[in-house]
């Protein structure tokens, strides 16, 4: 991989690590939630999610989708409805009362297999792997890929979660935090209408 290629990979990286998506409107939730020390397992199950994507269809089982598209499209729906029921989940998320919030925030693993079904996810893997991947000695460079990926994404998703906590200071009124969770529950239901229709990712 030449120096270019790899800078164009890192600002690609983040661009599409720091927009809004799935994980970022999870973790802010989280942040406002939880806190940012009860969120960190949540954003290291993104990061590792993320690259563990990356190289498990770098290597091959991206094929498997291509040569049987109803699994494809049958995880694509898993991922629908898995983003939905998070969404409820969020929305429904009490207020908080110091470190003792009800509920639980995400697990490292909880997080690391969200990325499996997150609609935005498969799109930045396919996006690495054809434009910003050289096919000469391809799957040495699948690993470059997720190694740079993974240290540009990780702070980018930091940043979501420590926003979070820094609203959590202002969201007193158990009000203000119900209307916040319906608000981010609605943004993570919206950031499913590029899969619903433009058809697969």
């Amino acid at each position: 991989m030449t120096v270019d290629l790899a800078l164009a990979l890192i600002a690609y990286a983040f661009v599409t690590s720091i927009t809004p998506g799935p994980n970022n409107t999870m973790l802010l939730a989280s942040g406002v939630n939880f806190g940012f020390r009860r969120t960190i397992p949540h954003t290291l199950g993104v990061a590792v999610g993320f690259d563990v994507v990356v190289i498990v269809v770098g290597l091959g089982v991206g094929t498997l989708f291509i040569t049987y598209p109803p699994i494809h499209l049958a995880l694509r729906y898993a991922g629908i409805a898995y983003t939905l029921y998070l969404a409820w989940k969020i929305a429904r998320s009490g207020a908080m009362h110091g470190e003792a919030q009800a509920g639980q925030p995400m697990t490292f693993l909880q997080a690391a297999a969200f990325q499996w079904v997150n609609p935005k996810v498969w799109v930045m893997v396919m996006g690495v792997l054809t434009a910003y991947t050289p096919q000469q000695d391809f799957y040495w460079n699948v690993l470059i890929v997720a190694l740079l990926f993974g240290l540009v994404n990780w702070p980018c998703v930091v940043s979501w979660a420590a926003f979070g906590t820094v609203l959590r200071r202002y969201f007193t009124n158990p009000n203000y935090v119900r209307v916040f969770n319906v608000g981010m529950a609605l943004l993570l239901v919206a950031s499913l209408v590029p899969l619903l229709f433009e058809g697969a990712v």
